[in-house]
């Protein structure tokens, strides 16, 4: 199921289960992965997308190998809020992800995440091309951990169903 608010996403996930965050792009998709009290989020992987099928597959595997219960997309948002066709295209993933799961799936506005990764990655000296292999899942990271935060925030990192 999907949740388009964030509190109804969060009221959805069982108590102490970890949480998957993913950085949706054109080329790849970079996957975080929370602690079970989800207080911390980890890059893990960077999905290099093929087709639809392919990509949800290796998605859930690399869930279910994680013991993942909810999916947190990030909603790449135009600077002054709006939604363009980049958010069409991660509902459309969400979507299409429904018909092959029953993890709640929820949003958090991800904008500038991909530029705080960038920096992050550059103040770590880390070189032009691991910055390349590694940007996406690092951007994953930086959408959970803000989502995270938020959980935390307002209390729910117990959950109220589990």
């Amino acid at each position: 199921m999907i949740f388009e608010v964030f509190a109804e996403f969060a009221d959805a996930l069982p108590a102490n289960r970890a949480i998957a965050g993913l950085d949706l792009g054109d080329k790849t998709i970079g996957v975080a992965m929370s602690d079970l009290r989800r207080s911390v989020a980890s890059p893990i992987e960077v999905i290099r997308r093929e087709k639809f099928t392919l990509d949800a597959a290796r998605l859930l595997a690399l869930l279910a190998e994680r013991h993942a219960f909810g999916i947190l997309l990030g909603l790449p948002l135009n600077m002054d809020g709006s939604e363009g066709p980049r958010v069409q295209t991660t509902r459309a993933f969400a979507r299409n992800l429904t018909r092959l799961t029953d993890l709640p799936i929820g949003y958090w506005d991800e904008r500038l995440s991909t530029v705080a990764a960038e920096r992050a990655l550059l103040e770590a000296d880390t070189s032009r091309k691991r910055r390349k292999e590694v940007i996406d899942q690092v951007a994953a990271g930086y959408i959970l951990q803000g989502a995270l935060d938020r959980l935390a925030h307002i209390g729910r990192t117990e959950g109220q169903n589990g």
